[in-house]
């Protein structure tokens, strides 16, 4: 390190090559323009005495108190030339220079102590163009330019054909003005959220003044595209650059509905209350008359809980009175998501999840498909609490689940459980040595009351109706469990259940010959039932491999688990259930439970003295891959995570002694598609009313039996590997499905209230969303579900089938435009339900997006042009057109 003073008129010249890196601010390209350099005043005779003297890396030069308040360190790769006279310093080549927070680079620096100014020249080449900027940073303050005057003590500078960035706009200028570490004023500039050296489009503007990462204000503007200036001129411009949330006018678009008329939509305002609290105001206004208004407060307290609230009111009104396609309903709907810090209150929990409102709400929302479609609403709020320290468990909740179908809407309030996990009386306090075998007994008990109202949504429903729908019951659990040693690989599970139900109604089914039907006779009161049963189980592994030779499939791994169990269960039921007669011939529909029909079912009649058996599998696979060398080569993939069955014998029964089968496979095949399966299996053969007979389904011929009811679900996605070589993100949350790829769910908890919004808009502007890093990508799902129905009459029993399909694909047809498309099929109504096709455009700072839905109650058309950056979300060119398809 050296320190140099004014001690003569010298002239030292110092050569060498002075190393050192920092992480630098810069932009990829920049803009190039020819600038006169009035401030190099080096001849090429002072260049032509520069020698290959040893050095030190890097100078220090210490200035007295009154003029700068520390000192200034630099250094240069090229070499320093020191003028002793000038009081000047001179660096070359890849030069850095630091004083307090201000930090410089350029390819060539002078530094002038006498007037404490610091000049940063740009380099050129051959042709005079620029080929090196200077590159200036003073905290969040940062810029790059041609020339940098810049004074420390005043800690002001000029700059000339300067560019720099604050948030997501960059900000050009000819000449700008640094008149503190914040505040900058700017002579000849352009805005604008275009990286380009030529931006596609900027505003021009005489005069501006930029608060660092606060606010931009200028003078009179006007927008430019291609450098072509547009005429049109705003007296001056205010664009706000601050981060965070900021109260505010939330401006319409402007739309077009064949159903509602014209209108203006999304048109609101932001308030922010204060740091917990923030609300949205949404509306949507239409010239037939039709409304809606949104209210989203949304609340936060950090490490403690977060939620927000989503209250729609809806007025739609269709065409005009006295057309024959009139229609004007009123419709609301509130959505609350509330969620506790795991950590704001160790054992208790809070969490609410509501979606109720009007059946009808969802069909009048114009292109969102999805929710046309999104029939069953459900909502769940639930408070748990566990207590330190002892075993039990307490869990309040309530919850709702409407059809928009059927209007039918079920309430469950309150749903209460309590749980007392398994105590072991005998267990000694102070063990020595080893446990004996009583201390093994275990005792636990669950108990949930529960509560439900049953209503239809219409105009005629009162609060007498709804007490008259109102359903009650609990339950109590006494589980006594014992583990003995294993016996080999068997492990031997004793145990004994006791079980009672609280009911509140009985029915007295009878044929009525006046009506020719069955009347249901409801009596109320409080009746209990019970059942005890008592068991010993047996379960254990058995492995199975096959290896292959010369194969890329190493082997494939089978594990079967076993499990049966010796059951035996007294009749406590025999006196709840009753012959039926169905029809004026006489016939009779055999043992039908008299609590049938409450919240809880009363126990099966009947002993049971027998066993029940299950087994489980899954199947793996070790695969050689050619890509990887070593251990990574081998990989192993799950075919089947599990498949199997579970059914019973019972020796005590006269007949029909074989129970039902019970089926379930689970997979992820592949670790690409996810395959989900279940079912019943009904192995008898069937009379013409659908009861089951005495004769086995196989007795004549091949025949496993009738299906009770049965499910399955399969899903799958792909797409092709991101350009930049980074892989999307893991869709594990719910919902996640919503988010295009590469984009990731909100975290903060500030900003978790815009997400389901964000999520809306999504829905119904996919073509905005595109991610073109990603070449193609294919979503998949289908959905069936077969139930065997028994009629209300109990005239036979009737299948109930519901399957459809959804998928969702895009690609790109070249790197700049992409193609997508989803839609809904139907197998019940064998039709399209919907579907809807986008175009989009990268036009590097904009995208243009062209959305047709052509099937679906709304079908639509629309174009947009907006600019990427969220700063500009609001410039955008919007036409749209929308048609009733009811």
């Amino acid at each position: 390190m050296c320190f140099l003073t004014q001690t003569g008129h010298a002239r030292n010249i110092i050569a060498g090559k002075f190393e050192g890196s920092l992480p630098v601010w810069q932009r990829d390209t920049v803009p190039v323009k020819k600038a006169t350099d009035t401030l190099r005043k080096i001849t090429d005779s002072t260049r032509a005495v520069r020698d290959s003297l040893p050095t030190t890396d890097t100078f220090s030069l210490k200035l007295s108190k009154d003029t700068l308040s520390g000192p200034v360190n630099y250094k240069a790769q090229d070499s320093a030339v020191i003028l002793m006279q000038e009081k000047k310093i001179i660096l070359y080549g890849k030069t850095e220079t630091r004083y307090q927070d201000v930090n410089l680079q350029a390819p060539t620096v002078i530094l002038d102590q006498g007037t404490n100014i610091l000049t940063a020249i740009a380099d050129r080449d051959s042709l005079g163009e620029i080929a090196t900027r200077a590159r200036f940073e003073q905290g969040e303050n940062k810029f790059q330019s041609d020339t940098i005057q810049f004074n420390f003590k005043t800690q002001r500078g000029i700059t000339r054909n300067t560019f720099t960035q604050q948030g997501e706009m960059w900000v050009q200028g000819e000449k700008i003005k640094k008149v503190d570490s914040a505040t900058v004023f700017v002579s000849g500039g352009r805005l604008t959220t275009c990286s380009f050296d030529d931006p596609h489009f900027a505003f021009r503007t005489n005069k501006l003044k930029v608060v660092n990462n606060k606010i931009a204000v200028t003078g009179p503007t006007h927008p430019e595209f291609e450098g072509i200036p547009i005429p049109i001129y705003l007296p001056f411009g205010f664009f706000p650059m601050s981060q965070g949330r900021h109260s505010g006018f939330l401006p319409p678009t402007f739309a077009t509905n064949e159903a509602f008329g014209l209108g203006l939509e999304g048109l609101g305002y932001y308030k922010v209350l204060n740091e917990y609290l923030d609300v949205t105001f949404r509306g949507n206004i239409y010239s037939y008359g039709g409304w809606n208004a949104v209210l989203t407060p949304t609340y936060r307290k950090r490490y403690r809980y977060n939620g927000s609230m989503n209250i729609s009111v809806q007025r739609t009104k269709i065409a005009f009175k006295g057309d024959p396609d009139y229609n004007l309903t009123k419709s609301f709907m509130v959505n609350w998501n509330h969620t506790v810090d795991g950590k704001a209150r160790p054992g208790t929990t809070f969490s609410a999840n509501v979606n109720v409102g009007s059946t009808r709400f969802n069909r009048f929302l114009p292109n969102n498909p999805r929710a046309n479609f999104n029939n069953n609403l459900s909502s769940s709020i639930a408070y748990s609490k566990m207590w330190a320290g002892k075993p039990y468990n307490l869990t309040l909740s309530a919850n709702h689940n409407q059809n928009n179908n059927t209007r039918l809407m079920s309430i469950t309030l309150p749903d209460a459980s309590f749980t007392v996990n398994t105590l072991y009386p005998f267990q000694r306090k102070e063990a020595v040595g080893a446990k004996r075998w009583y201390e093994n007994l275990g005792i636990g008990y669950n108990g949930v009351a529960r509560n439900q109202l049953n209503f239809y949504d219409s105009a005629f429903t009162s609060i007498t109706r709804l007490l008259d729908t109102m359903q009650w019951g609990a339950q109590h659990r006494f589980p006594i469990t014992m583990s003995l040693p294993a016996v080999g690989p068997i492990i031997f599970s004793p145990g004994i259940s006791y079980q009672q139900v609280w009911l509140q109604n009985k029915y007295d089914r009878k044929w009525n010959d006046v009506t020719k039907r069955v009347d249901n006779n409801r009596q109320k009161g409080l009746y209990v039932d019970h059942e005890v049963s008592f068991s010993m189980s047996a379960s254990t592994n058995i492995f199975g491999t096959l290896r292959f030779q010369r194969s890329r499939v190493q082997a494939i791994r089978h594990v079967i688990r076993p499990q049966i169990s010796f059951n035996y269960r007294p009749d406590l039921s025999a006196g709840n259930y009753q012959n039926v007669r169905l029809d004026s011939a006489g016939k009779v529909w055999d043992r039908i439970s008299v609590y049938e029909g409450n919240l809880f079912p009363g126990f099966s009649e009947g002993r049971f003295g027998g066993i029940s058996f299950g087994v489980d599998n899954n199947l793996e696979m070790k695969w050689r891959s050619k890509k990887d060398t070593g251990d990574n080569a081998i990989k192993k993939i799950r075919l089947i995570d599990g498949f199997g069955f579970t059914s019973g014998y019972n020796f005590l029964r006269d007949t029909q002694r074989l129970e039902p089968f019970n089926l379930s496979l689970r997979s992820t095949l592949l670790e690409k598609i996810n395959i989900t399966a279940s079912g019943q299996l009904i192995p008898y053969k069937l009379d013409s009313f659908g009861r089951r007979t005495n004769d086995y389904a196989w007795a004549n011929g091949f025949n496993l039996g009738t299906l009770q009811y049965a499910s399955l679900a399969v899903s799958t996605s792909f797409q092709s590997k991101s350009k930049d070589g980074k892989e999307a993100p893991t869709q594990t949350t719910p919902g996640d499905e919503l988010l295009m790829p590469g984009q990731r769910r909100i975290t903060d908890p500030t900003l978790m209230g815009d997400q389901q919004m964000l999520l809306d808009y999504m829905r119904r502007n996919p073509a905005e969303f595109v991610d073109f890093n990603i070449q193609w990508q294919l979503s998949l799902s289908l959905s069936v579900n077969m139930t065997r129905r028994r009629r209300a009459d109990f005239t036979g029993f009737e299948n109930d089938v519901n399957a459809n399909v959804s998928f969702n694909n895009s690609f790109n047809l070249t790197p700049k435009w992409n193609f997508s498309t989803n839609g809904y099929y139907d197998f019940q109504t064998m039709k399209l339900q919907t579907f809807s096709m986008s175009i989009s455009r990268d036009m590097h700072c904009w995208q243009m997006s062209i959305q047709v839905t052509p099937v679906g109650p709304w079908r639509s058309f629309s174009f947009t042009i907006n600019p990427k950056a969220s700063l500009l979300q609001d410039l955008k060119v919007n036409r749209s057109r929308t048609f009733s398809n009811f």
